[in-house]
Parts: C-alpha cells; sequence; structure tokens
C-alpha cells in the first residue's frame, strides 16, 4: 500500500477546507520527482494492466504509421503522433482509479479499471475528454494546414523525399519553427485544462466546469513545476513513441499513475468527504428474454 502523504491530516482539517472550491497547495520540484517514483511502484505493483490498458497504444501507433504512408499523407504521422498527449489524461482514467485503489488499500487489479465506468462523475469525464478529443482534432487539421502553406498540396513521393522537403529547405525549416510553436500552444491548453481534472473528478466527483476552474487555479499556482511537468510528458512520450510507439505501454502507465499522485501533491484533502454511492452494477439478463428487458416496469415474474 502507498504510504499516506506528509501533512495530509494537518492540512486537510484547515479552516479553508470547508470552502467549496478544492485548496491548492504550493509544489516544488522535487515533488514531481516524487510523483513519478510512486507512479512506477504503482506499476511494479499492478504490471498487468499496462497489456489491458494500454497494448492499444503501440498498436494503434503501428496501424496509423501503416495507414498514413499507405495513404501518402505522411505529414500528418507527426503531428498524430504528437497529438496522442492531448488524450492521454483521459484515456488514462483508469490507471487513475487503480492508483486511488492502492492508496487506500484496497485490492487493485486491472480489471478493477474498469469501476471507473460506475463513478458518478463518469458523464463529466466523457464531457472533458470530448472537449480534448475536439482539441486534437483541431490540432491535426491546423498542422495539415500549416504543411501545405508551406509545400502545397502535392503529396512527398516517399520518406526519402519528405524529409528532404523538410530539413534541407527553407519552408522545410519554417514548417518546424510553425509546426511546433503551435503545437506548443495546444499542448498548453491542454495541460491547463486537464492537469488534475480527471482525478479530481474521479476522487470528489466534480463537475466538469469546476475541474477545469481547479485545474487552471493549479497551473496559476504552480507555473514552474506544471511547465516542467509538461517538458517531462513530451520527453517521455517521445522516448516511448521511438522505438515504433511500444515504449507508449510502459510510458503511458507510468505517468498516468504519476498524474494520481500529482494530484494528491497538489490538491489538499477533504476533511470530511460526502460518501457518494457508485452506479449500481446492471442486471444480468439472458439473451432471451432481450425484447421485454428494455422495459424498466417489467416485472421479474413476467407479468
Amino acid at each position: 500500500m502507498a504510504t499516506p502523504y506528509p501533512g495530509d491530516l494537518a492540512e486537510g482539517t484547515a479552516p479553508m477546507q470547508e470552502a467549496a472550491a478544492p485548496v491548492i497547495r504550493t509544489i516544488g520540484l522535487s515533488d514531481l520527482n516524487d510523483a513519478l517514483r510512486r507512479g512506477w511502484e504503482d506499476f511494479k505493483a499492478v504490471p498487468s494492466h499496462a497489456i489491458v490498458l494500454c497494448l492499444i497504444y503501440p498498436v494503434l501507433g503501428l496501424v496509423l504509421a501503416r495507414t498514413v504512408l499507405g495513404y501518402s499523407v505522411l505529414p500528418l504521422l507527426f503531428p498524430l503522433a504528437a497529438g496522442f498527449a492531448l488524450l492521454g489524461p483521459f484515456a488514462a482514467l483508469g490507471l487513475y482509479e487503480l492508483s486511488r485503489r492502492r492508496e487506500n488499500g484496497e485490492h487493485a487489479s486491472a480489471w478493477d479499471a474498469v469501476e471507473v465506468l460506475r463513478s458518478p462523475s463518469f458523464g463529466a469525464m466523457v464531457g472533458l475528454g470530448t472537449l480534448l478529443l475536439a482539441l486534437f482534432v483541431t490540432w491535426v487539421a491546423t498542422a495539415q494546414a500549416i504543411y501545405v502553406a508551406a509545400f502545397g498540396y502535392a503529396a512527398a513521393a516517399g520518406i526519402p523525399d519528405f524529409l528532404e522537403r523538410v530539413l534541407t529547405t527553407s519552408q522545410g525549416w519554417w514548417l518546424i519553427v510553425v509546426g511546433c510553436g503551435v503545437g506548443f500552444l495546444f499542448a498548453v491548453v491542454a495541460l491547463c485544462i486537464s492537469v488534475v481534472s480527471f482525478p479530481l473528478m474521479l476522487d470528489r466527483h466534480a463537475s466538469a466546469g469546476d475541474a477545469i476552474v481547479t485545474s487552471l487555479r493549479a497551473v496559476a499556482r504552480n507555473p514552474v513545476p506544471m511547465a516542467v511537468w509538461g517538458l517531462i510528458v513530451a520527453v517521455l512520450l517521445v522516448l516511448g513513441s521511438l522505438p515504433l510507439f511500444l515504449g507508449l505501454a510502459v510510458v503511458i502507465p507510468l505517468l498516468g499513475h504519476a498524474t494520481w499522485h500529482l494530484y494528491r501533491k497538489v490538491i489538499v484533502p477533504e476533511a470530511n468527504p460526502r460518501p457518494i454511492t457508485p452506479r449500481p452494477h446492471r442486471e444480468r439478463r439472458p439473451a432471451a428474454d432481450f425484447p421485454a428487458a428494455l422495459f424498466p416496469w417489467r416485472r421479474k415474474d413476467g407479468v
């Protein structure tokens, strides 16, 4: 079981904790290192979920690369791969749940990750996830527009031709500078609105709006640590993507668990958390009972 954070009891009982808005701590760079360390401990304790939750990412990366190369839209390969960072906070929901369970001394296995679907705030999580998806789509469209502005609509003949265009021409240098600059702005927006949003919704069942506001407050309170955290995420995702995206099977769960512990360091725990009953499990019915099972007023005795 993960050890409790120092000072949680003292700060959690402060009068400010009675306020509706979560209380935000000021953190340092050492807290980022500790969050990564705790995230690694969670990953080692429940390693099987890396296959269940994260194998899709390297597989998706390989399929994406083949699709892009096959349809001669090679310029979108890097923007699509980089854009996964925008969707990462939502994709890691199950990882937050596993870290929360270990922190509380509860049993944590790969299958427990799906319990996040029963959270009362799951609808709010989907709403914010949809916002991140829209941000991802906008980024890809913007990257395509930047490439067209530099080279027009003529497709590259292949990888050597594409690399020659980008690395040896003035248009290519312009593309690199402008593309990375615009991508940086998209990454900053995603970080600001989601750095602690999803863990907050899972932990306190906050609305999407309240979670976004809290995340913005956390970034404003800790601009340097949050900037460093964003850099750490970017570097690890790049390193994980280099061997044909296979390293993401380790990087993504590590970052997911570490994000939960970062949330614990930034947000002061509630003094008197309100118990909220999760969504009940649906009653399983046999396939032969399909038509009648659609009507909730149907009695079990069939009358």
